[in-house]
């Protein structure tokens, strides 16, 4: 490969470069970009997704015999053509010279850093002046009022058409059962404060067992924070709280208790129980290395992701409001929470059947037959 990801790590901040492999030189634009995005305090996981999508576009213009700033000169035709092709190419899988095909949503977002870094460049520099795959199409709008609204529309149209997929939820006989098959108390209680609290993975391995944990009313919290060693992070630099079965905090008193002499040198909640880096804050990676050695034994597939489902939906059938589900999982969006809930058939013709029995005759179609 002519191009490689290098990762500096300087007191608890990381760096990411972009490195030509046969000159071993920084490339300067991608690199410059990259560290744009540190100093703006984007999570290092975000950073490394971008650092690898433009490495990719790098590769595809290596191919092209080709430069970054060669493409604004092209016209609005064969940018199109261009970026349409990167997605191909990406498709194809030769980024990663193998067989197997992402899929269509994850070539868009690889396009969508490549945009995010042509953004930026002509922020930096005005004399490569603009991409015109990015430039907007305005309409101005104007209601029966005589309010102006301006309505701007994309000019790149070449996405690949995203699978619709939805999140899968745990259910609770799979959480039993995996929870059953665990080896330790910490993993044990990793998956109950997953589905108890409905907190990203991220958001868990961050918690300070010390200060985000109010032991008088079983409510833990997650905070922000950019220097957590296992770089742990509580997404949209957010505040949350959850509150937790009173037996699940009994749990979280004998995890404590049992791994007290580990625990006792740091203020991680999560930590490694064993080997070299017993002692150190557990890390994502760790997390899912553990819910593979699950499936295998179990046969029953979990994640992080799945279990938060699970919260929505379990607290849907509680009859929360989609606000107050939102607002636990934060979530910025109401949409985003809709997709995690699980609205079957029968449950839309139930609620329409008790809407229509309280709302009876609202157009008084029983008197157009007279």
């Amino acid at each position: 490969m002519p191009y490689e990801v290098v990762t500096v790590k300087e007191a608890a901040t990381k760096y990411f470069y972009i490195r030509d492999t046969e000159r071993l030189d920084i490339v300067t634009l991608p690199s410059k970009y990259l560290m744009h995005k540190t100093r703006v305090r984007r999570s290092p996981n975000t950073i490394r997704r971008s650092a690898f999508a433009i490495l990719y576009y790098l590769e595809y213009l290596e191919e092209k015999n080709m430069q970054i700033t060669e493409i604004y000169g092209m016209p609005y035709d064969e940018q199109t053509e261009h970026f349409v092709n990167f997605l191909y190419w990406i498709k194809a899988g030769n980024h990663t010279k193998q067989e197997s095909s992402p899929k269509n949503g994850t070539c868009n977002a690889y396009l969508k850093d490549v945009f995010r870094f042509y953004l930026f460049i002509e922020r930096e520099y005005e004399q490569y002046g603009t991409l015109k795959v990015l430039s907007y199409n305005q309409i101005v709008a104007v209601n029966d009022v005589g309010v102006k609204r301006v309505l701007r529309n994309n000019a790149f149209h070449g996405y690949l058409k995203a699978e619709k997929s939805k999140g899968k939820s745990a259910r609770q006989n799979e959480i039993v059962t995996v929870l059953q098959a665990c080896t330790n108390c910490r993993d044990q209680l990793l998956l109950l404060l997953l589905a108890e609290t409905g907190y990203r993975i991220g958001e868990i391995l961050g918690i300070d067992y010390v200060k985000d944990i109010d032991y008088r009313n079983h409510v833990i919290r997650v905070y922000f924070r950019e220097d957590n060693e296992n770089d742990a992070r509580a997404k949209n630099a957010e505040y949350r709280k959850a509150k937790i079965s009173d037996d699940t905090f009994e749990f979280l008193m004998h995890y404590l208790s049992k791994y007290g002499k580990i625990l006792q040198h740091q203020n991680y909640l999560f930590v490694n129980i064993m080997g070299s880096t017993k002692g150190k804050p557990l890390k994502v990676d760790s997390v899912y290395d553990m819910f593979d050695r699950m499936e295998k034994k179990t046969g029953i597939k979990l994640t992080p992701h799945m279990l938060r489902h699970y919260f929505a939906n379990m607290r849907k059938k509680a009859g929360w409001r989609l606000e107050l589900i939102s607002q636990a999982l934060g979530h910025k969006h109401l949409d985003t929470t809709i997709k995690y809930l699980d609205w079957i058939d029968e449950e839309l013709v139930a609620a329409s059947n008790e809407f229509y029995e309280k709302h009876a005759s609202i157009f008084g179609a029983e008197k157009l037959l007279e």
